[in-house]
């Protein structure tokens, strides 16, 4: 069985610092050097614009940084409060079906959320996780957008634990204009980062495979390359 390392990051993550890193573990995963990595992070409040974004879904002169992305989608914002998820995967082991792939980080997603008792649901035609809310209208909880390098998949999931939602309005988050963007605190739940991770690995091992912790001399290598700002709850 292959090994999927588990790696957390407890500071944020500048975005442009994550890619660089996912670009390296990518090629070296692709090469047979290191082991397939899902990686757990939170940036500072920023915007990514999809390679799918067009121009009129940013609103007005931003308030944060925008940077352009290489995986699919639109625009989205990252911030300290939610949880973004890398998984750097060889879909070679798991089929080579990309659609299955994407289908399987909903599931993922849909069953974590489940066990804190929301029902989280997925939408034809529109990538991501949503909540449905008592008015008929149907909030989005959980961004996914992926690229995939040679059968090797980077970037990933992000799921709103509490963030602030209001820097979502100087976009259209992921292109949708007809429904809102929720979270876990938003939804009346206080859940700590740490049993949103627990809980997320518990299903992803049910979905994709056993997890050992990132070994020691990853960590480092990460930690030293990144510059990190404390990270305040």
């Amino acid at each position: 069985m292959p090994i999927i390392e588990w790696k957390i990051t407890d500071s944020l993550v500048p975005y442009k610092s994550s890619v660089e890193a996912m670009e390296k573990r990518v090629e070296a995963i692709r090469t047979g050097l290191a082991h397939e990595l899902v990686w757990l992070l939170e940036h500072p409040a920023i915007y990514t614009r999809g390679t799918s974004a067009n121009e009129d879904e940013l609103l007005r002169t931003p308030r944060f940084p925008v940077f352009d992305s290489g995986r699919g989608g639109r625009y989205t914002y990252h911030g300290p409060g939610q949880r973004v998820i890398y998984l750097m995967l060889d879909l070679r082991r798991r089929g080579s079906d990309i659609h299955a792939y994407v289908r399987g980080l909903e599931q993922w997603l849909i069953d974590s959320l489940a066990d804190f008792g929301l029902n989280a649901v997925r939408r034809s035609g529109r990538v991501g996780i949503w909540i449905p809310r008592n008015n008929g209208c149907e909030t989005k909880i959980g961004a996914i957008g992926v690229r995939v390098r040679r059968w090797v998949s980077f970037h990933g999931v992000s799921l709103n634990v509490a963030p602030n939602l209001d820097h979502y309005s100087d976009i259209v988050p992921c292109g949708v204009l007809d429904h809102g963007v929720t979270s876990i605190a938003d939804l009346g739940l206080t859940i700590k980062m740490s049993e949103v991770d627990f809980v997320l690995r518990k299903n992803f091992e049910k979905h994709f495979g056993a997890t050992i912790e990132a070994n020691r001399k990853l960590s480092l290598a990460l930690d030293n390359n990144l510059p990190h700002t404390d990270l305040t709850r």
